[in-house]
């Protein structure tokens, strides 16, 4: 252990933000016992640092006794969202223009995935649309597979996750539009910046195959801008 991490004020500090993360990887919460356990202390110092952390909104203690994210987290996200929403909106609308689709950035919030920025294209007659703000389950639809697939390996996940994984986009048909393309790739893992993956869908078969080059190529592109 650093010189400095033997400071009792760091070392609370670094417990604290330690059972922030737990708290927010685990869509279903955390036991005291848990934090207890991940971070090898004592239940009662677990118990204090989540106490810390509900005081301030940042954790909030369910009826079942089990610690998830707040209110106060949701409002730290934004500054980050509002960066990466701005950094994402000029690759997202070269996208739309080059492909003829609609491209949407999505993020990981819990288990479900939600559009932080819609982009259409102008100069197409016709293309489907996605409302920012729209979301459906991690694990559904090229977007919630591609989330999945950005994020370490989970026990028991699907196939098509590992699919997605190994060569760097999903695609998928008819789950969340009925008859459209849906392709998705996620951004690489960046500190600071919450899961997220760049996401088309089309009605087009030879859109979807064309996209997730140009996807890949986009996401480096972004990730490098924020990284």
């Amino acid at each position: 252990m650093s010189e400095t991490r033997s400071v009792p004020g760091t070392q609370t500090l670094a417990r604290g933000l330690s059972s922030l993360e737990l708290v927010a990887q685990a869509p279903d919460g955390v036991a005291i016992q848990d934090i207890a356990d991940q971070l090898g202390v004592h239940r009662s110092i677990a118990s204090r640092l989540l106490a810390t952390l509900a005081d301030f909104k940042l954790v909030v203690r369910g009826a079942d006794g089990r610690y998830r994210v707040g209110s106060g987290l949701a409002a730290l996200a934004s500054g980050i969202h509002t960066t990466l929403r701005v950094a994402a909106e000029p690759i997202l609308r070269e996208l739309a223009e080059r492909l003829g689709a609609t491209v949407t950035l999505l993020v990981a919030e819990g288990d479900e995935a939600v559009g932080l920025s819609v982009v259409s294209p102008a100069r197409s007659q016709y293309h489907l649309a996605f409302q920012t703000g729209g979301r459906h389950p991690l694990g559904v639809a090229a977007g919630g597979v591609a989330l999945l697939a950005g994020m370490p390996p989970r026990p028991g996940e699907s196939a098509r996750v590992a699919e997605a994984r190994e060569q760097g986009y999903a695609q998928t048909f008819g789950e969340v539009e009925p008859g459209a393309y849906g392709v998705a790739v996620a951004l690489p893992q960046i500190a600071g910046v919450p899961a997220a993956c760049l996401n088309l869908i089309t009605h087009r078969a030879e859109i979807a195959a064309e996209a997730p080059a140009a996807l890949i190529d986009a996401a480096k592109r972004l990730a490098a801008s924020l990284g």
